[in-house]
């Protein structure tokens, strides 16, 4: 009795070990989402903002003589 409440007790310390190291991966997989997530808006405003420009350069030229 007392080896099979030895080997629950390891048991419970090694998963309490497991879950200890998912929760640090998890956690550092929030933070790299965050980042790119806010890596991504910021291209993509620039995107916008590059597409912008071209249309005005564009509308600004006059039109191709044939």
């Amino acid at each position: 009795m007392l080896d099979e409440l030895l080997e629950l007790q390891t048991q419970l310390s090694y998963q309490e070990d497991t879950i200890a190291q998912l929760n640090d991966v998890v956690t550092r997989q929030q933070k790299d989402i965050e980042r790119l997530t806010e890596a991504f808006a910021q291209l993509k405003k620039q995107f916008e903002n590059m597409a912008a420009e071209q249309l005005e350069s564009q509308e600004e030229l006059p039109p191709p003589h044939y």
